[in-house]
C-alpha cells in the first residue's frame, strides 16, 4: 500500500514538474498583460426637442432656477458684486418677477433649491447659504460652507449640492451638516464643472459650465449616463443677442412632468423634451 502511494506522489511530482518548464519556455521579449482595464463606454450624447418657447429677461444672470407646488422660482449671481443678486418668483408666461428680493452687494448669489416650504440659496465664494420661508423670503437662517457653493438641489431628504468639480455633496437641511460626498465618472474618468442641478425622477441633472451640455448622474452608481447637447439652442439664443453667457438653469415642474432650461443673460426659456 505505501508502495503504492510513494509511485503515485512521483507521478504527480513529475506532471508539475513538466507543466512548471511548459509555461516557463515563452518566447523572448513575450509580455503577458495581466491587468484588467476598465472598459466602460461613454454616455451616449442625445439631443431634445423644444416644445415651447417663453421670454426670459436678459438681466438675469441666472444661478438657479425650479418648481414648487407649480411655481416657479430664479436665484440669480452678479458679476459686479453691485447689489443685482436676487431671488425670485417668476410668471412662466411673461417672465416678470412676482415676488424678489435683493441680496446684498457683498454676495453673489447661487444656485436655489425648496423642500418643505423652505428656500436654500448658496452663495459662490462667501461660504454662506441662506434659508427663507418661501411664502414672504423671510430669511431665517444662515448655515455656513466649506468651499464654494455652485448649484444645489434636494432629493426630498438631502441637499445636493455641486461646487464646480467632479464632486457632488449631501447635506442635512435641518443643520447643513456634510452626510457624504460622491465622485462622479464620465466613462473611464472623472467629470467635472457640474453646476446648476436639479433632482428629477431619481436622477440628478447638471449643467456643465462653459459646456453646452446637461449631464444626466445617477447617484446610486456615481455615474454620468446621458448627455444631452444644447448646441443649437446655444447658437439661437446668440443669433438673438451677441451678450448671452453660458446655458444655465433646469428646473422640472413635478405636476405637469415638464422640463424648463435657460441660460445666463437669456431672452428665451425653453420647455424641452429630452432624447431618449
Amino acid at each position: 500500500m505505501k508502495r503504492k502511494i510513494f509511485l503515485s506522489l512521483i507521478v504527480v511530482f513529475l506532471i508539475a514538474s513538466l507543466l512548471i518548464r511548459f509555461l516557463s519556455c515563452k518566447p523572448k521579449g513575450t509580455v503577458i498583460d495581466e491587468s484588467v482595464s476598465d472598459t466602460t463606454p461613454p454616455p451616449p450624447v442625445l439631443g431634445h426637442t423644444i416644445i415651447e418657447t417663453l421670454p426670459h429677461d436678459t438681466s438675469f444672470y441666472t444661478q438657479g432656477l425650479t418648481f414648487y407646488k407649480g411655481e416657479l422660482y430664479e436665484g440669480t449671481g452678479d458679476p459686479g458684486y453691485l447689489g443685482k443678486s436676487r431671488l425670485m418668483k417668476i410668471d412662466l408666461k411673461t417672465g416678470k418677477p412676482l415676488r424678489s428680493i435683493s441680496l446684498s452687494n457683498k454676495f453673489f448669489g447661487e444656485g436655489i433649491t425648496i423642500l418643505r416650504d423652505t428656500i436654500y440659496q448658496l452663495t459662490w465664494q462667501e461660504h454662506k447659504v441662506f434659508v427663507y420661508t418661501l411664502s414672504d423670503f423671510k430669511k431665517v437662517k444662515e448655515f455656513d460652507i466649506n468651499g464654494e457653493g455652485w448649484g444645489i438641489t434636494n432629493d426630498g431628504q438631502k441637499l445636493i449640492v455641486s461646487t464646480g468639480s467632479g464632486m457632488l455633496y449631501y447635506y442635512d437641511p435641518a443643520t447643513f451638516k456634510l452626510l457624504s460626498k460622491s465622485s462622479i465618472m464620465e466613462g473611464n474618468a472623472n467629470t467635472f464643472n457640474l453646476n446648476e442641478l436639479e433632482y428629477i425622477d431619481g436622477f440628478v441633472y447638471a449643467n456643465q459650465y462653459t459646456y453646452p451640455y446637461i449631464l444626466k448622474i445617477d447617484p446610486a452608481a456615481g455615474r454620468v449616463v446621458a448627455k444631452y447637447d444644447l448646441n443649437d439652442m446655444w447658437t439661437r439664443v446668440k443669433a438673438i443677442d451677441p451678450n448671452v453667457d453660458v446655458p444655465n438653469g433646469i428646473a422640472y415642474d413635478s405636476a405637469t412632468k415638464k422640463i424648463y432650461v435657460t441660460g445666463k443673460l437669456w431672452p428665451e426659456m425653453y420647455e424641452i423634451k429630452l432624447g431618449q
